[in-house]
């Protein structure tokens, strides 16, 4: 006879056999004890924790010829073919291989047709957040008032997905992980049925292993039977499931804690040599640190004994370290599994991580934690963190000294320069003008002469073209333009002043400042270089430039009939082609 997997063998037939749902049986045995059973229910939890089991027991129970009853007698005719899915009206539907509306229309018409075999009609349709939307909407109306003899169970691992007029016409039950010393117990029943000898300590490590799903654990116990025979020893567990033991991450982190780097790398070769993968070894490492974290804050909890199978001996190891140096070694490690998967070389970050541990670099080993723990390192006391913060800021210094040196070159007033003193006979609570010193002024110079030039009043002319078309191209770099203005043309090059120095700074990232250019190459037919300067700075040069016994400007009012025709109506044309571009406006001689 051919060999038929553990979790099929002991499957459940009865809901006295289900593991760790003690909540979910009691509650449905007292609906069947009392014949007021649901006709939905919505069974939702982890694979592997028994809601397609369930559902087929219930199914059992409401059809039993010696029922219904608390529980099916598995004797009977009904019983044993709901067993053998031999019963057409109990059904068990896959919706993620018949998600479609048309399956749904299907059921939908034969609902309305009374059993044939049993006396209750059972639908039972397993991961149902799969179906879609329109077959949701075809199931809505039948699943909120379906004939007497239906009865509808719907089975997901993601209750989430499922739109809330579902779940609103379902009695809903939430299955939880099997605990650790439930899935034990009922591993060690299938080894003693088994006639298979086995370790207390592969048993609970296999429960460990499967994360709460019962069936995941038989599964997992019946490969690991084929490999090591009539004896299973923890050995043999770790050797089938790539799991690591303890006592090798033990040695690693009193490696760590002794900055014995060379032995920690011993430690990952061997992970290496045993066929261990980089990754898998990061995911343990991050688990035994939080161990260690949780044995020493909380050591009473139990999810420490239900992970921890020596809870004093990892104590020991945990009293090596303060609680602060655990948290930054586990930031650390975090850290560096991310950047695992963007990585070819998985292994060498694994290296350099507990190079990091071992060094007590831990505190900057991301950029994300070093804003929040310099001041813990600064006040920590240790030599090796507050030696990194150090380089921290000296290397923050240097690039402000470097920012500010680039400054000074282009022509701008350091901020907080001095100011010019105002005059004898001034107001003392007048805000003084921007100092601006000689050699700047002169480096301006030709700028301040190219105001009068005729190529800076084609660029005035074309600017709102020009911010138009950078619009067209990239609205961001548009939305950072329009904050300057154009103020000098002078050997090649366009002078736009900002008034916002973050603008500015934008403005000149070459990928911005290569397609402001572009544009003004095809705007104005030749090609001009962008410059920057801030619009106080050149509002300073201009006064200083100005000698003091300049004669100063008089506004006079001069009647329209006395003005040069000419420059009026050049005035008015320029002012118009601003407005609205040069194809809608039209020059016609009077």
């Amino acid at each position: 006879m051919a060999h038929i997997a553990l979790y099929r063998t002991w499957r459940p037939q009865s809901f006295q056999d289900m593991v760790g749902q003690k909540h979910i049986v009691q509650t449905l045995q007292n609906s069947l004890r009392e014949g007021r059973y649901s006709h939905a229910y919505l069974f939702n939890g982890p694979r592997g924790t028994g809601k397609t089991t369930t559902a087929k027991i219930l199914a059992k129970a409401v059809n039993c010829l010696n029922g219904p009853g608390i529980e099916p007698c598995n004797q009977c005719d009904a019983c044993i073919r709901i067993t053998e899915g031999a019963v057409m009206d109990v059904v068990e539907i896959d919706a993620a291989s018949n998600r479609g509306v048309e399956e749904i229309r299907d059921i939908r018409d034969k609902v309305k047709y009374a059993p044939t075999e049993v006396r209750q009609k059972v639908y039972i349709i397993d991961e149902v957040h799969m179906l879609t939307t329109e077959a949701f909407n075809a199931l809505l109306k039948t699943l909120e008032e379906p004939p007497a003899h239906v009865m509808f169970i719907l089975a997901t691992t993601e209750p989430h997905k499922l739109p809330a007029t579902i779940i609103s016409r379902c009695q809903r039950f939430d299955f939880r992980r099997v605990a650790l010393e439930e899935q034990v117990e009922r591993l060690r029943e299938v080894c003693e049925d088994e006639n298979i000898e086995v370790d207390e300590d592969a048993l609970a490590f296999i429960g460990r292993l499967s994360d709460g799903g019962m069936r995941d654990a038989i599964s997992l116990l019946d490969q690991i039977i084929a490999f090591s025979g009539d004896r299973i020893t923890y050995e043999d567990v770790l050797s089938i499931t790539g799991g690591m033991a303890s006592d090798q991450f033990e040695r690693l982190v009193i490696a760590v804690q002794n900055a014995d780097v060379s032995a920690a790398l011993r430690q990952v070769d061997e992970f290496m040599q045993e066929g261990k993968s980089a990754d898998k070894c990061m995911e343990n490492l991050i688990y035994y640190f939080r161990d260690l974290l949780m044995v020493k804050m909380v050591p009473g909890s139990q999810a420490v004994t239900e992970r921890i199978l020596d809870v004093k001996r990892f104590a020991e190891v945990a009293q090596r370290f303060k609680t602060e140096t655990l948290i930054s070694m586990i930031d650390t490690l975090t850290y560096y599994q991310t950047e695992m998967k963007y990585s070819v070389q998985p292994q060498t970050l694994l290296e350099v991580a507990l190079m990091k541990l071992c060094s007590g670099a831990s505190a900057i080993a991301s950029p994300s934690l070093q804003g929040n723990e310099s001041a813990a390192a600064a006040s920590s006391g240790s030599p090796e963190r507050t030696d990194g913060i150090v380089g921290q800021l000296m290397n923050r210094i240097q690039r402000l000294e470097e920012q500010l040196a680039q400054v000074l070159k282009n022509g701008a007033a350091p901020a907080g320069g001095a100011s010019a003193a105002p005059a004898s006979g001034g107001s003392r609570n007048a805000a003084p003008a921007p100092a601006i010193n000689k050699k700047t002024i002169e480096k301006l110079e030709g700028y301040l002469k190219g105001v009068e030039d005729p190529a800076f009043r084609t660029v005035v002319q074309q600017w709102s073209q020009l911010l138009g078309r950078v619009k067209e191209l990239k609205i961001t770099v548009h939305a950072w333009l329009v904050d300057g203005e154009p103020v000098s043309v002078h050997d090649g090059n366009v002078l736009v002043a900002f008034k916002s120095a973050m603008h500015r700074e934008t403005t000149e990232k070459p990928a911005n400042k290569q397609l402001i250019e572009q544009v003004l190459g095809e705007l104005l037919g030749q090609p001009y270089r962008l410059l920057t300067i801030m619009l106080k700075d050149w509002k300073a040069a201009a006064e200083q430039r100005k000698p003091d016994d300049a004669p100063k400007e008089e506004l006079q009012l001069v009647p329209e009939d006395e003005q040069p025709s000419g420059e009026i109506k050049e005035d008015w044309i320029n002012e118009a082609i601003q407005l609205f571009g040069e194809d809608l406006v039209k020059i016609k001689e009077d």
